[in-house]
């Protein structure tokens, strides 16, 4: 039986989320999204939420001023990645202007503060800088972080939790938000930076491809043709790059 630190400890983890450990196709691919709309190379960049590493580590194939933060301390210990430092998203210990581009990889469901944690993001970036954001769709017909039911938490991918009233949603799933196209533009529209891109990208389908190449290849076929169709509405997660403005410049209406 669990002790109360153990449980309290657990519960942590899953509202915290599981960070990427291993570097697969499906990661291959969203970064080659990112790489259609921001130049990376030789890039000052920052991973927001960057778990054990693993974005930064790959990042810094393409440029040797790659940093992360995360709030939990230790999964920072965890990673053998030198330029990881502990600390929380809506409070950047880093100077305005510091970075080209800021990556924000399935993170702003679980922070305190998601409005707040975008402004933080906004601010350390230079204008004309870059914010990249992956975050959970709500019209994707499974929840991929696990139910609560009561005190009994439900690991896996939950079928319809997203369509139902916000209020049941919030019972069910208290540790992770979800966003309608509409929800995230509200937050959006709030911050000194444009939209260059706001598209929402079905998942890679690894796990799937790992125990049945047939079924995971005839997935990502279908899937990832819907994502140039109006059916992408129905993807895993908002795919969203902002540009920073300069000093004086209006938004783009």
């Amino acid at each position: 039986m669990m002790t109360e630190a153990q449980i309290a400890s657990s519960q942590r983890q899953v509202a915290l989320g599981n960070p990427s450990y291993v570097w697969r196709a499906g990661q291959d691919r969203r970064l080659a999204f990112i790489q259609q709309y921001v130049a990376l190379e030789n890039a000052r960049m920052l991973d927001i939420g960057c778990g054990i590493g693993t974005y930064v580590r790959k990042l810094g194939e393409l440029s040797p001023r790659v940093y992360g933060i995360d709030v939990d301390g230790a999964r920072v210990r965890e990673s053998d990645a030198a330029s990881l430092a502990t600390a929380v998203s809506e409070r950047l210990p880093f100077a305005t202007g510091s970075f080209d581009v800021v990556l924000l990889n399935e993170v702003i469901e679980h922070v305190d503060d998601d409005a707040a944690t975008l402004r933080e993001a906004c601010r350390v970036v230079q204008p004309g800088g870059h914010v990249v954001v992956y975050a959970p769709n709500r019209l994707y017909p499974f929840e991929t972080h696990g139910v609560y039911l009561g005190k009994r938490y439900v690991f896996g991918n939950i079928p319809l939790i997203n369509y139902l009233p916000d209020a049941v949603r919030r019972r069910l799933v208290p540790h992770a938000r979800a966003y309608t196209s509409s929800g995230l533009r509200r937050i959006i529209d709030s911050l000194p930076a444009d939209i260059v891109v706001h598209t929402q990208v079905y998942p890679g389908f690894d796990n799937i491809v790992a125990r049945s190449r047939t079924v995971g290849g005839l997935l990502r076929a279908v899937c990832y043709r819907l994502e140039s169709t109006a059916l992408r509405a129905f993807g895993l997660s908002h795919f969203v790059v902002l540009r920073t403005r300069q000093a004086g410049e209006d938004a783009d209406v």
